[in-house]
Order: C-alpha cells, then sequence, then structure tokens
C-alpha cells in the first residue's frame, strides 16, 4: 500500500480531471461571450478575477493556451534562413520600445507584388491588401492579464537576449508555434543567470 500521502495526492489529482471535464463540457453549453473580454470590469474598470467561464478560469490556473490558427501560413524558415531577412526587418521596434510591432500588408506587398505571386498563401495576403484590410494575425505568445506583467522587448534586444532564447529557434518553423512557457520562473532564472534584477517591480508595475 502506498502512503496516505500518496493516496491523497492521487485523489486531488482524480478530482480536478473531473472538474476539469465538467467545466469543458459546461463551458461547451454556454452561450458564446465577448472573445476580447478581460479581467477588467467594463463598466468599472476595476481589476476582477473573474473569466468568462470556468473552463477559462482552469486554462489559465494550469497554463494550458489553444494553438493560434494563422490566416496566411507565412514561413519563418523561408524568410530567415532563405531570403536571410531579420527579426527587425518585421517586427519593427522591437529594439526600441515595449513592442514586437506585427508588420502590416502592405510592408507584406512590398516584396510580394513580384516575388512568388503564384503561391496560394501570397495570393491571400494580396487579396487583404486589395480590399484594404490588414492580415488578422492570431497572438502566439502574451502573459494574461492578471499575471500583471509588463515586459519591454528593448531592455532585452540591448542586453543581447536573442529572440530565439523567448521565442524558439523559428529558423526552423513555418507558422510560429509556442515553443517557451514564458513563467515566472522562466523568467526570474535567466534574470539570475544574467545578473539582472529579479526585484517584483522590474516586471509588475
Amino acid at each position: 500500500m502506498p502512503p496516505f500521502g500518496v493516496n491523497r495526492w492521487i485523489r486531488i489529482a482524480i478530482l480536478l480531471g473531473v472538474v476539469a471535464i465538467l467545466a469543458a463540457i459546461v463551458s461547451r453549453r454556454m452561450p458564446a461571450q465577448d472573445a476580447g473580454a478581460s479581467p477588467y470590469d467594463r463598466e468599472s474598470g476595476i481589476f476582477t478575477t473573474e473569466h468568462r467561464n470556468i473552463s477559462d478560469a482552469l486554462k489559465e490556473f494550469f497554463g494550458h493556451r489553444s494553438a493560434p490558427v494563422q490566416p496566411v501560413a507565412y514561413t519563418h524558415k523561408v524568410h530567415l534562413n532563405t531570403v536571410g531577412l531579420q527579426c527587425t526587418f518585421c517586427h519593427a521596434g522591437v529594439d526600441q520600445g515595449p513592442d514586437a510591432r506585427i508588420p502590416n500588408v502592405t510592408l507584406c506587398m512590398t516584396c510580394h507584388q513580384v516575388i512568388a505571386t503564384d503561391k496560394p498563401e501570397i495570393k491571400k495576403i494580396a487579396a487583404y491588401k486589395a480590399s484594404g484590410q490588414e492580415i488578422p494575425w492570431q497572438r502566439v505568445y502574451g502573459f494574461e492579464p492578471s499575471a500583471h506583467v509588463k515586459f519591454n522587448h528593448a531592455p532585452h534586444i540591448r542586453a543581447g537576449v536573442d529572440c530565439a532564447k523567448c521565442h524558439g529557434d523559428l529558423r526552423t518553423m513555418t507558422v510560429a508555434e509556442r515553443k517557451v512557457d514564458h513563467t515566472m520562473g522562466f523568467c526570474t532564472e535567466c534574470h539570475r543567470q544574467n545578473n539582472a534584477s529579479v526585484d517584483c517591480v522590474t516586471c509588475h508595475f
């Protein structure tokens, strides 16, 4: 017979599994809600721990995220390896401020007006451009709003942190995939290794 403590943890794990399954069933039966809902009350602007449903709360707690489906199968492998582009060519401003901006459709068509115009994915980009729409890229990385994390790319770039450290080796990927879990442990361990501050207000302010 295993020790009492082990039995207890097995029972807790089973209970959590049952709760997760029930939550998934309940959330499927609930009416669709605003996809842009945040942990801030829209009327008062006050922070709240409320989630859209139980399933969303459990997903955040266990760090589960669905893989985003991109509108265009942009291939990082070709653009970085074959073409030789740098990350900063498309993600302008990443070395100057907090955000790694997503390229607009005009930048894409600067090259693809004449390059690979017969490819199906390029035709999709051309269609967005022709309709005056931006490509609705889906976020791959990002902190949950409840984490209160204010991440700033620029100081990390200035410190020589390679993009692959936090985003995985995009030279081996087609569409970007979530290869690194940005947990607090991941961030603080990197800070300690590089003698950077681990004071709370460094990231939470």
